[in-house]
């Protein structure tokens, strides 16, 4: 009886020497990368669209103060930030216009693309106004794309910022699952929303690949929204929004917040 509550009394010492020593690591990394400076790219959900609050000086990009970069920056205080990420953005634009204000002092650099280059938007508006058949079909060939033509694309865009910033450490995020299954769900079916969902998973797999390929760090922010996605009773995401139509199926403020911070904090 003693023994074994010697035992449990190292684990648990163990527990909290490991917890204490994860937290400080993750701190010191984060010290660093603020340190260094940091730059965020990509598109609308780097950007921030649908949490609203957006800078002035940004324009048609909108990036938005509630925006995930946005609270890290304000958080952490990086010796500068650049905040480039804009709304629509493909790996095309994030080549020609967004790599600016990297250099070999940045230490952070976050990035979020690849949904427009497969066609998130079309994918979208066929599934919520067409027939499953007419989704299915359209979603195999977004699939398709992610298979033959996204992982070059990615990978030089991950390349372009390796070259750029050598001493950046780089975190990809990636892009939630949509909608919730097995309940009911007003405008689309069962069918189309697990075509969708699956899309989302093919996508953030690929994504995935080609960043650890790279050597940098996905974040994963599937796990962060689940019992968030549209339909859930407590979604994250908006739905159609027919009085603000740019604002359809992006992260409200909640899911800047609450599904996209804490992976960048984690892997930052």
């Amino acid at each position: 009886m003693r023994r074994n509550r010697l035992v449990l009394l190292l684990g648990s010492l163990v527990l909290a020497a490991t917890t204490a020593l994860t937290g400080a690591t993750t701190a010191q990394a984060s010290q660093q990368a603020a340190a260094g400076g940091y730059v965020a790219l990509g598109d609308s959900y780097a950007s921030g669209v649908g949490a609203g609050n957006y800078l002035a000086d940004s324009g048609d990009c909108k990036r938005s103060t509630k925006a995930h970069p946005y609270l890290w920056a304000a958080a952490n205080s990086p010796s500068s930030f650049a905040f480039t990420a804009c709304s629509g953005a493909r790996t095309g634009d994030v080549l020609s216009g967004q790599l600016g204000p990297l250099n070999t002092a940045t230490g952070l650099v976050s990035i979020s693309v690849g949904g427009n280059d497969a066609g998130f938007a079309d994918v979208m508006t066929t599934c919520v106004l067409q027939s499953d058949s007419t989704c299915l079909s359209r979603v195999a060939t977004a699939r398709a794309y992610v298979d033959s033509t996204l992982p070059g694309r990615l990978d030089s865009v991950y390349s372009a910022i390796r070259t750029r910033a050598p001493n950046a450490h780089v975190v990809v995020l990636g892009y939630p699952r949509f909608y919730r299954l097995g309940t009911s769900c007003v405008g689309l079916s069962e069918t189309k929303r697990k075509a969708i969902n699956d899309a989302a998973d093919h996508l953030a797999n690929a994504i995935a690949t080609r960043a650890r390929a790279h050597g940098f760090t996905f974040g994963d922010v599937r796990t962060t929204f689940a019992g968030h996605e549209i339909c859930s009773g407590d979604s994250w995401l908006h739905s159609v929004d027919w009085l603000n139509i740019g604002n359809s199926y992006h992260p409200k403020a909640a899911g800047q917040s609450g599904g996209y911070l804490p992976v960048l904090d984690a892997a930052a």
